[in-house]
């Protein structure tokens, strides 16, 4: 066994490039003004630090730098667009629409928001996680004021027909919310071109710091409007009271412009990386990818090994970081939401997400390919 931990794990967060680091340090000491502290130099040199930090993302997918929202991460992007959504448009109606493959931050969300009398439709997908656009345009109604569609999942690495969803979203005049957590900076996102309304991203998937995020707010065609979640202050627009985290921001903006310089050729990079990884271990035997095999992130592969408990494969391999298929509340494994919603529900116990990421080897995935082949063909030989 390799005694150097092999990180594949990338999906779940990612460690922050030495670059950010650098960028970010004075922020913690000599640059350590408030923002909002308008009245003298330190203020005004943090304030620029966001602003830069603001432009730095709207680049990365081609925004007015004003509809950059700062939070503290996607779940508060969530929350506020879903919840703001609901509040800000009751004259329109209740209704709102999302998929049973998205993230727990947005099923939950909706879940507390029928408490509250909104009428939320849950729709299915395909073996693939693909959505059933004719299903989607039929659902939607005259008083659904949100849509809920994931760029790409977290679990598979399947990616979503956005630019068509948003088609039929806009036809009805409702609002498209887009949590592109995994997928921003990863691969090519215009929300111009896609359509997109409302969207979040988070600092920690693209080698910057946790508890930096960051949420699009389209400001028209159609100009969508929030209602704020957290008051005291009336930051980011009055959208997002409290003081800034200046330090996090200025490592996602720095994080977003590496990316927009490197993100072509990580693909590149991964998706051979990937492959060589995946087709390998398919050529066990009994193993089958869950999700897209066409439409999805270049980074991501969700393996079902059959007749394998992937905890115990998992537990083989204790110099390698990986994640199951199936997400686990409290102390008991539950079915991962998302195989279950693909009808796949018979693999969520065996099934183990591979998420490769900037810093992944060769030499690496070499290794992982040994070790796991070795830990499958053992776990086999003993059953």
């Amino acid at each position: 066994m390799s005694e150097k931990l092999i990180y594949l794990d990338y999906n779940a967060t990612t460690p922050v490039d030495k670059r950010v680091l650098d960028t970010m340090l004075p922020y913690f000491s000599e640059k350590f003004g408030n923002a909002a502290s308008h009245t003298h130099a330190t203020g005004w040199t943090a304030n620029r630090a966001v602003e830069t930090a603001r432009e730095q993302i709207s680049k990365l997918i081609n925004c007015d730098a004003q509809e950059i929202i700062f939070t503290s991460g996607a779940t508060e992007g969530i929350n506020l667009s879903i919840k703001g959504v609901f509040e800000a448009y009751k004259a329109k109606g209740k209704h709102i629409i999302t998929y049973a493959t998205e993230h727990k931050a947005v099923l939950d969300t909706c879940q507390y928001l029928e408490t509250l009398g909104a009428e939320v439709d849950y729709l299915p997908v395909d073996s693939e996680g693909l959505p059933d656009l004719q299903l989607l345009a039929k659902t939607i109604r005259e008083d659904t004021v949100l849509v809920c569609a994931m760029f790409a999942n977290n679990e598979t690495g399947t990616i979503f027909p956005i630019k068509e969803i948003a088609q039929l979203v806009h036809a009805k005049k409702s609002i498209l919310f887009c949590d592109a957590t995994q997928a921003v900076g990863k691969v090519m996102i215009d929300v111009q071109d896609e359509g997109i309304d409302l969207m979040c991203l988070s600092a920690h998937k693209i080698y910057g710091p946790k508890g930096a995020g960051a949420l699009y707010v389209r400001r028209k065609n159609p100009r969508v409007v929030l209602l704020p979640q957290m008051h005291g202050g009336g930051h980011e627009r009055g959208l997002r009271s409290g003081t800034l985290n200046v330090t996090g921001i200025v490592g996602l903006g720095k994080a977003c412009e590496i990316a927009q310089d490197e993100m072509w050729d990580d693909a590149q990079k991964l998706s051979l990386l990937r492959t060589q990884l995946e087709q390998s271990l398919l050529d066990l035997g009994n193993v089958f990818v869950n999700g897209s095999q066409k439409h999805r992130m270049p980074h991501v592969t969700n393996l079902a090994f059959t007749s394998i408990k992937a905890d115990k494969l998992i537990a083989m391999l204790p110099h390698i970081a990986l994640a199951m298929g199936s997400a686990c509340t409290s102390a008991l494994p539950e079915p991962s939401h998302v195989l279950k919603a693909m009808g796949r529900e018979q693999f969520a116990n065996s099934s183990v997400r591979f998420s490769l990421g900037r810093f992944t080897t060769q030499e690496e995935i070499n290794t992982v390919i040994k070790e796991v082949s070795e830990a499958v063909n053992k776990l086999r030989n003993e059953a």
